[in-house]
């Protein structure tokens, strides 16, 4: 256990169809063939954790310019980047009462336009960054090309950045923070699992964007699966540090979670 303290950053929130969080949310009928969406907000979390080797923060956010020309078209009809002018990465640090140059390195869970929008405060600094080794190629296969995954921009992580390329199915770079391969979001997705103190906690990133995903195993929707076969082996992968470790676990997207974690975890 480690004597660290994890800070909650508000980055914004994205409007989007809840078809997009959950598989079939919205179905036609012979009655009613054309039913309502839920039109839904979601929040875009991440956190900075204050360990003893360092301060890591934990995912970038959307760009602050999303909805002004950095997103296609298409991205910001589909995610409303609604606030994210309002919320500059460094901005938001000094709100939860960090600077840039106090961030020690930067974990991405992964590199989709809502996660890693803010790595641009990083370029050409010797700041590490960790991602996986599977996230890193698919994101540029699909950035470069007309196959992956439509939602990655290039220049969201197309920077000078000192990579720190994870390779393993799980790895250990702080003392009690272990970083954890979560195929089927992306290939790459990966999460980390904090053993605190008093509590151990779990950031499950868009593996599991909201708790009808984990309690009710419904799958992520709308083709934002890369593997539905990978998507819910990681899923029992995470109940099972849950039950292991009675952890809690945090997911993506969830405006009811996001506003229960406000104060984090000291």
């Amino acid at each position: 256990m480690v004597d660290a303290t994890i800070d909650v950053v508000d980055r914004g929130v994205l409007e989007t169809d809840l078809n997009y969080l959950v598989e079939g949310n919205t179905l036609g009928s012979h009655d009613e063939p054309n039913p309502d969406t839920d039109y839904v907000e979601i929040p875009v979390p991440n956190f900075v954790i204050d360990h003893p080797e360092g301060t890591i923060l934990w995912d970038t956010g959307s760009h602050h310019e999303a909805g002004e020309g950095h997103w296609p078209d298409g991205l910001v009809q589909a995610f409303y980047p609604k606030d994210a002018h309002e919320h500059r990465l460094d901005d938001d640090l000094e709100d939860a009462g960090y600077s840039i140059d106090e961030i020690d390195c930067v974990f991405q869970s992964h590199l989709h336009l809502d996660h890693a929008g803010g790595l641009e405060f990083f370029d050409g600094t010797d700041t590490p960054i960790f991602v996986h080794e599977e996230e890193l190629k698919f994101a540029y296969y699909s950035a470069k090309s007309s196959e992956g995954s439509a939602a990655y921009v290039l220049d969201d992580f197309d920077h000078d950045l000192n990579w720190q390329v994870l390779h393993r199915e799980e790895e250990t770079h702080f003392t009690d923070v272990e970083f954890i391969r979560l195929p089927g979001h992306t290939p790459g997705m990966t999460g980390t699992m904090i053993h605190l103190d008093d509590a151990t906690v779990v950031f499950a990133g868009d593996e599991i964007y909201m708790s009808e995903n984990y309690d009710d195993e419904i799958p992520l929707g709308a083709g934002l699966l890369w593997s539905h076969r990978h998507w819910f082996r990681s899923m029992k992968l995470l109940k099972e540090l849950e039950r292991r470790h009675d952890a809690d676990i945090v997911y993506g997207h969830d405006p009811d979670q996001f506003a229960a974690i406000q104060d984090g975890w000291s």
